[in-house]
């Protein structure tokens, strides 16, 4: 191993994990490899002096996990982050998302935000770290595939690796922690019918119409849904649930033969995934019986679940006294609830903003970088020395 390649100084680190594309999509026509990133990682910790291990996703590839870790014993903090980033739309951007820019006291970038960015200030944070005093493990982490199939954290839990007690995941929240979200389903539900000539109604069954009964279904299950749960700790307090794409028949005068609606589902903590498919697929069917129609539902992705990690937890308490923010709630998904079945205590808390992820002209704030070096190192003394 060699100990003498240190890592480059910050900013030229993250201009190299820009520079380097790895877009992750469930569309093959734009999913890359994440390995360029990881290699970049794996060279700049290796020179550190960590441990290092890169792995193989087992039926993605092209796609891997780093483990980067020093120290030994129980407890532990990891430093989590995806090496991914999600599209982007070139003619919307105002510079090229794959060269950094430095303009107005800002960094743009695809990844700047969420969440290249961010695994180069856990490697400055760790730089000048003495590694034969830490008292507990420390683990860098750097994911694949986190914006499409999560299969990076799925591959983790298979595992069933302890990778350590704590883990901070550096998504954007605006260097404030956050203890929960909600979970994410996107289900495909299709009803099939018989197409016929229009001018008999017998001559066929209509799939549309028998939509209007699911779509009516769906709305009086949201209803009972809000009704029954909610969270004031989350900014929309309830469960929602998004019609979101509809597609079916194909002229006016044919009776409509298939009919096609993809909805979006994102439950509160203590909301279980599948036992919500499993209603749901219950009730549908029960709207649609007798009348000569077909149901078929799938999931569009397996599904992210809900997080919650307790208020009392010690990495919770931590980070609220070193932010003096509360910790909050939020309504996107991350890796959380994987490493949470890991038996980590799990906290995001990143430099950029939910505001500029997934936008073009994404960008992170010069004056985000040495808070948030500074909060890992405090974290990395608490947790490590």
């Amino acid at each position: 191993m060699n100990h003498t390649m240190a890592p480059p100084p910050l900013l030229d680190m993250i201009e190299a994990l820009i520079a380097s594309p790895s877009v992750s999509s469930i569309n093959a026509q734009w999913d890359q490899s994440n390995q360029g990133v990881i290699e970049l990682l794996r060279t700049w910790l290796e020179g550190l002096g960590f441990q290092i291990e890169t792995m193989p996703i087992p039926g993605n590839p092209g796609k891997f996990n780093l483990i980067a870790s020093a120290g030994a014993g129980p407890g532990g903090l990891v430093l989590a982050g995806h090496t991914d980033t999600v599209p982007f739309d070139e003619n919307r951007w105002n510079s090229d998302p794959f060269i950094l820019t430095e303009r107005d006291h800002k960094l743009y970038g695809l990844g700047t935000s969420d969440m290249k960015a961010f695994l180069a200030l856990a490697i400055e944070a760790v730089r000048d770290l003495d590694l034969p005093s830490l008292k507990h493990p420390l683990v860098l982490l750097a994911t694949a595939d986190e914006e499409s199939r999560m299969c990076g954290a799925q591959a983790l839990v298979d595992t069933g690796r302890k990778l350590g007690r704590h883990v901070i995941i550096g998504e954007p929240t605006g260097l404030k922690p956050v203890r929960m979200h909600k979970g994410v389903a996107m289900e495909t539900i299709r009803v099939i019918g018989r197409s016929g000539h229009s001018s008999n109604p017998g001559l066929g069954v209509s799939a549309l119409e028998g939509m209007h009964r699911v779509i009516g279904e769906i709305l009086t299950w949201r209803h009972e849904l809000q009704t029954c749960y909610s969270n004031p700790l989350f900014e929309v307090d309830v469960p929602t649930l998004n019609l979101g794409h509809i597609q079916g028949g194909d002229n006016p005068n044919r009776i409509c033969g298939e009919c096609e609606l993809q909805i979006d589902l994102r439950p509160l903590p203590g909301m279980k995934l599948d036992d919500l498919r499993t209603e749901l697929g219950k009730r549908l069917e029960g709207s649609l019986s007798g009348q000569g129609l077909q149901l078929q539902l799938e999931p569009s992705f397996s599904g992210v679940p809900a997080m919650e990690t307790p208020a009392d937890a010690a990495i919770v308490g931590a980070t609220e006294a070193l932010t003096g923010h509360q910790a909050g709630a939020v309504a996107f998904g991350t890796e959380g609830p994987y490493f949470r079945e890991l038996g980590m205590d799990t906290v995001i808390l990143g430099p950029g903003d939910i505001e500029q992820a997934h936008q073009p002209d994404e960008f992170l704030g010069l004056d985000r970088i040495q808070p948030m070096i500074g909060l890992m190192k405090q974290l990395i003394n608490r947790f490590c020395l």
